[in-house]
């Protein structure tokens, strides 16, 4: 199904309609401040591994980013975040930054996998974070990609529609989407470490 959301001021009705649809357990595809992503409620373990399925990633091996509703919420499945990371986060987020942090007890551990961690975002998104709110917690995010070399990130919802309508069970169009990712930053060392630069600029 793909439902057209207005990116500035979100229909409630229709946030309401893929709140209803990750309580469950479906798979969604959605607008954020960089790319289309694909998520599912992180407590849903069968929507989780359906995620890993249509990505052809191991589940067992692969590391999920999670998105936040704001940086408060983040404090919740994260262990004790230094200061000076925490004041990095609070000059950066909303935006499109991925912090890479340790894990707590709170992440499902089909999230986290064996190395404990989490990247959380907090995108610049109306949308997504409306969803992420009416839900209470974090949704799982992972980047669609698309098989051609030179785009390496599908932009047009409608065509991303076509590609995996018999995959997921919604598509949001919150409209065209950006080709850069996140920047990935490192927070579990002694230093901020830029795993991959993308969009956001440190």
């Amino acid at each position: 199904m793909l439902i057209r959301i207005h990116p500035d001021n979100p229909a409630e009705r229709l946030i309401q309609q893929v709140v209803e649809c990750l309580n469950d357990g479906g798979v969604i595809i959605y607008p954020t401040d960089t790319i289309y992503g694909i998520g599912c409620d992180i407590f849903k373990t069968k929507a989780v591994e359906r995620v890993a399925l249509i990505k052809g990633i191991n589940k067992d091996k692969a590391t999920f980013s999670f998105i936040c509703h704001d940086l408060s919420s983040l404090s919740q499945f994260s262990k004790p975040i230094p200061n000076p990371v925490f004041k990095l986060m609070k000059a950066k987020l909303p935006g499109p930054f991925t912090f890479i942090l340790e894990a707590n007890n709170n992440v499902p551990k089909i999230i986290h996998g064996k190395k404990k961690t989490v990247g959380i975002r907090v995108p610049d998104n109306k949308i997504v974070t409306q969803i992420v709110d009416y839900l209470g917690h974090p949704i799982m995010s992972t980047s669609v990609h698309d098989e051609d070399d030179i785009i390496e990130y599908s932009t047009d919802p409608e065509l991303i529609h076509e590609k995996y309508r018999d995959l997921v069970d919604i598509v949001i169009d919150g409209g065209y989407g950006g080709t850069e990712p996140s920047t990935i930053l490192d927070c579990t060392g002694d230093e901020v470490e830029i795993i991959r630069q993308g969009k956001g600029i440190i």
